[in-house]
């Protein structure tokens, strides 16, 4: 599929959801939307902010780039190539309020909502963000590409690490191995000893190594995240850490069985429970939460027992089981044929086999130096 297509498929579901939400036009300028309907296109410069330095306004069934003098040559050469954009308002980066009499301009008689708090403009309705759930054939290559860069970078990160480095060391090891892939780590987070066993989100500290670690990454590249994570150990673990361990894949892989286009996120999670009292960890799902849909957001929401939001076809998750001191966490894709890794164990990696049903599924073992 060509981006032009795939361009063209998207602006559909936009011209819908406009329809069934009596609206003549959006604009869009959160990074995340931004990429989506640009089939991958970035428009952050500041990674850590929201909103990017350009948007997508459709309306009338054309689409215009809205953007300062700095920024508009750039996107059109290098983000929006593909998509055969003609029309562009471009403001002057002194100005910045400009920015907003274009886009009211743009909207003079129209119905319009704003993902990036335009002033005059309605908000856009949350619905709108179901329209990135269901990737296109494009999208799903690119997310295989992405997934398993991701995979590579942390594997690289996790053997690297030797007794003695800190979690800042690791973490630097980690995001050059996801940098020289041209991917951007937006959630970096490695625990040693002591910090695996008391913190399930352990922001990276200056604490050494001495006997085991947990990487955890949420990469993104053309605005597609993939969300992994792995254990080191040096020397044998003990039986319990096994038990552990054991308990928390299969906890991961029955979820991702049941992660089947048209089923329940909320019934997702009710076998992820289920599986943990069946292990006897009733309560260590109530601890940290048990991830969800993923994809242009390192989460696009995360399942809770109440949750009302359906699988669909061709949609990613990343589920994060964990029990006290371990966890496993890979992206994958539900597909009508069953689910699909998107960040697999590697070769090299060695893995827990979980069987159900006639079925093997296989998760990310702890690697032991």
């Amino acid at each position: 599929m060509q981006k032009a297509e795939e361009f063209a498929l998207k602006l559909e579901r936009v011209k819908t959801f406009l329809s069934d939400h009596k609206l003549d036009g959006v604009v869009l300028g959160r990074g995340d939307n931004f990429a989506w309907l640009g089939c991958g296109a970035d428009n952050l410069v500041d990674t850590t902010a929201e909103t990017g330095v350009g948007s997508l306004v459709v309306l009338a069934g054309r689409v215009t780039l809205v953007t300062n003098n700095i920024e508009a040559d750039r996107l059109l050469a290098e983000e929006l190539h593909e998509l055969g954009l003609r029309k562009t308002e471009v403001y002057p980066w002194h100005e910045p309020a400009e920015r907003t009499r274009v886009l009211q301009k743009l909207a003079a008689g129209a119905r319009m909502a704003a993902d990036d708090a335009t002033p005059g403009l309605a908000p856009l309705p949350a619905e709108f963000n179901r329209l990135r759930y269901a990737l296109t054939e494009a999208e799903v290559d690119r997310y295989r590409s992405v997934g398993a860069d991701c995979r590579d970078a942390i594997e690289a990160a996790a053997c690297s690490i030797e007794k003695g480095m800190t979690e800042a060391d690791a973490a630097a090891a980690l995001a050059a191995e996801c940098l020289r892939r041209s991917v951007l780590p937006g959630v970096l987070l490695v625990a040693a000893d002591e910090r695996l066993t008391n913190w399930r989100h352990p922001i990276p500290k200056t604490t050494p190594v001495k006997r085991c670690a947990m990487l955890v990454l949420c990469g993104r590249r053309q605005g597609l995240v993939a969300a992994v994570t792995r254990l080191v150990h040096f020397g044998q673990f003990s039986e319990d850490m096994v038990r552990r361990h054991v308990a928390v894949c299969t906890v991961d892989a029955r979820m991702i069985w049941a992660t089947t286009p048209g089923a329940r996120a909320a019934d997702v999670l009710r076998v992820g429970r289920q599986t943990y009292s069946e292990f006897n960890f009733p309560d260590e799902w109530r601890l940290h939460h048990q991830g969800g849909a993923i994809g242009y957001r390192s989460r696009e929401y995360v399942a809770t027992p109440e949750s009302a939001e359906v699988v669909q076809n061709n949609q990613a998750f990343a589920w994060n089981p964990s029990i006290r001191g371990t966890k496993s966490e890979d992206t994958i894709l539900a597909t009508a044929g069953g689910p699909v890794l998107l960040t697999p164990p590697g070769e090299d990696w060695p893995t827990v086999h979980v069987e159900m049903a006639g079925k093997v599924m296989h998760r990310a073992d702890i690697l032991v130096k």
